[in-house]
């Protein structure tokens, strides 16, 4: 008991752990929760993107589907790995869900997981054509940057490691969002069309941050996994979504 506390003190006071044996059993179930999420969310993010690579109006939409396709599964296969170290069956695992399955479009799941599948609840939701796919895919992406400040800061040294090398290619998936919306943009129809995807996504995407004042951020942010509370999370998300948005005249 002694050892366990002076390893939570360790990690209160910014330390870090660089292997399995020396994380303390709690701390190890959290660790495996957020590289779960994270995991979850990447392959039912690649599973929803390749259905949208043939909705792409031209080849160079259907590339940059097809990146986002392949580089979210890679990033999912990365982060794996390390949960391979604490015991994870990974070959098992990744074979767990199916991770095309979607819920119908106006279901209202909040923030809620299902039992055994760690994806964030945006993840179940379906795309409904090339402009809906683009929009989700702009603010899920500034979602996914603001996360990756805390992702790639997390006190499990190996696993920070693999967050800082994803994170680039992450913002590039969001700036290849961008990209499309702008020529979406320029026409009326394209405009109000992308107005009703942010309409349907922008909650969706929101309720990822999880509630406002989480019971569980200060053990979190104990141990080292968390430095900004939710609500500081998804302010900063909101700030950037509003900027971009404007830009755009969305």
């Amino acid at each position: 008991m002694s050892d366990t506390m002076n390893i939570e003190d360790y990690l209160a006071q910014g330390g870090v752990l660089t292997a399995p044996g020396n994380a303390p059993a709690r701390y190890r179930g959290e660790l495996l929760r957020l590289m779960s999420s994270f995991v979850d969310s990447e392959l039912a993010a690649s599973a929803g993107f390749a259905d949208a690579i043939n909705l792409a109006p031209g080849i160079k939409e259907r590339i940059a589907a097809s990146r986002i396709t392949l580089e979210k599964a890679d990033h999912a296969e990365r982060v794996l790995r390390v949960m391979a170290e604490f015991g994870t069956d990974a070959a098992r695992y990744q074979t767990s869900h199916d991770w095309a399955a979607r819920v119908e479009r106006d279901a209202d799941l909040g923030t809620a997981r299902r039992p055994g599948d760690m994806r964030l609840s945006v993840f179940h939701y379906p795309i409904a054509g090339w402009t809906d796919a683009v929009v989700m895919n702009v603010l899920q992406g500034l979602a996914t940057g603001v996360q990756m400040t805390e992702l790639t800061r997390v006190s499990y040294g190996p696993l920070a490691e693999v967050f800082r090398e994803i994170a680039p290619r992450e913002a590039r998936h969001a700036e290849l969002g961008l990209e499309g919306l702008e020529q979406i943009a320029q026409t009326e129809t394209g405009r109000e069309e992308a107005r009703a995807a942010v309409a349907y996504w922008q909650p969706r995407v929101a309720a990822g941050f999880g509630v406002a004042h989480s019971a569980r951020y200060d053990t979190l942010a104990r141990f080292g996994l968390r430095h900004s509370p939710n609500e500081a999370l998804l302010a900063r998300w909101e700030a950037l979504v509003s900027e971009h948005l404007a830009a755009l005249g969305l």
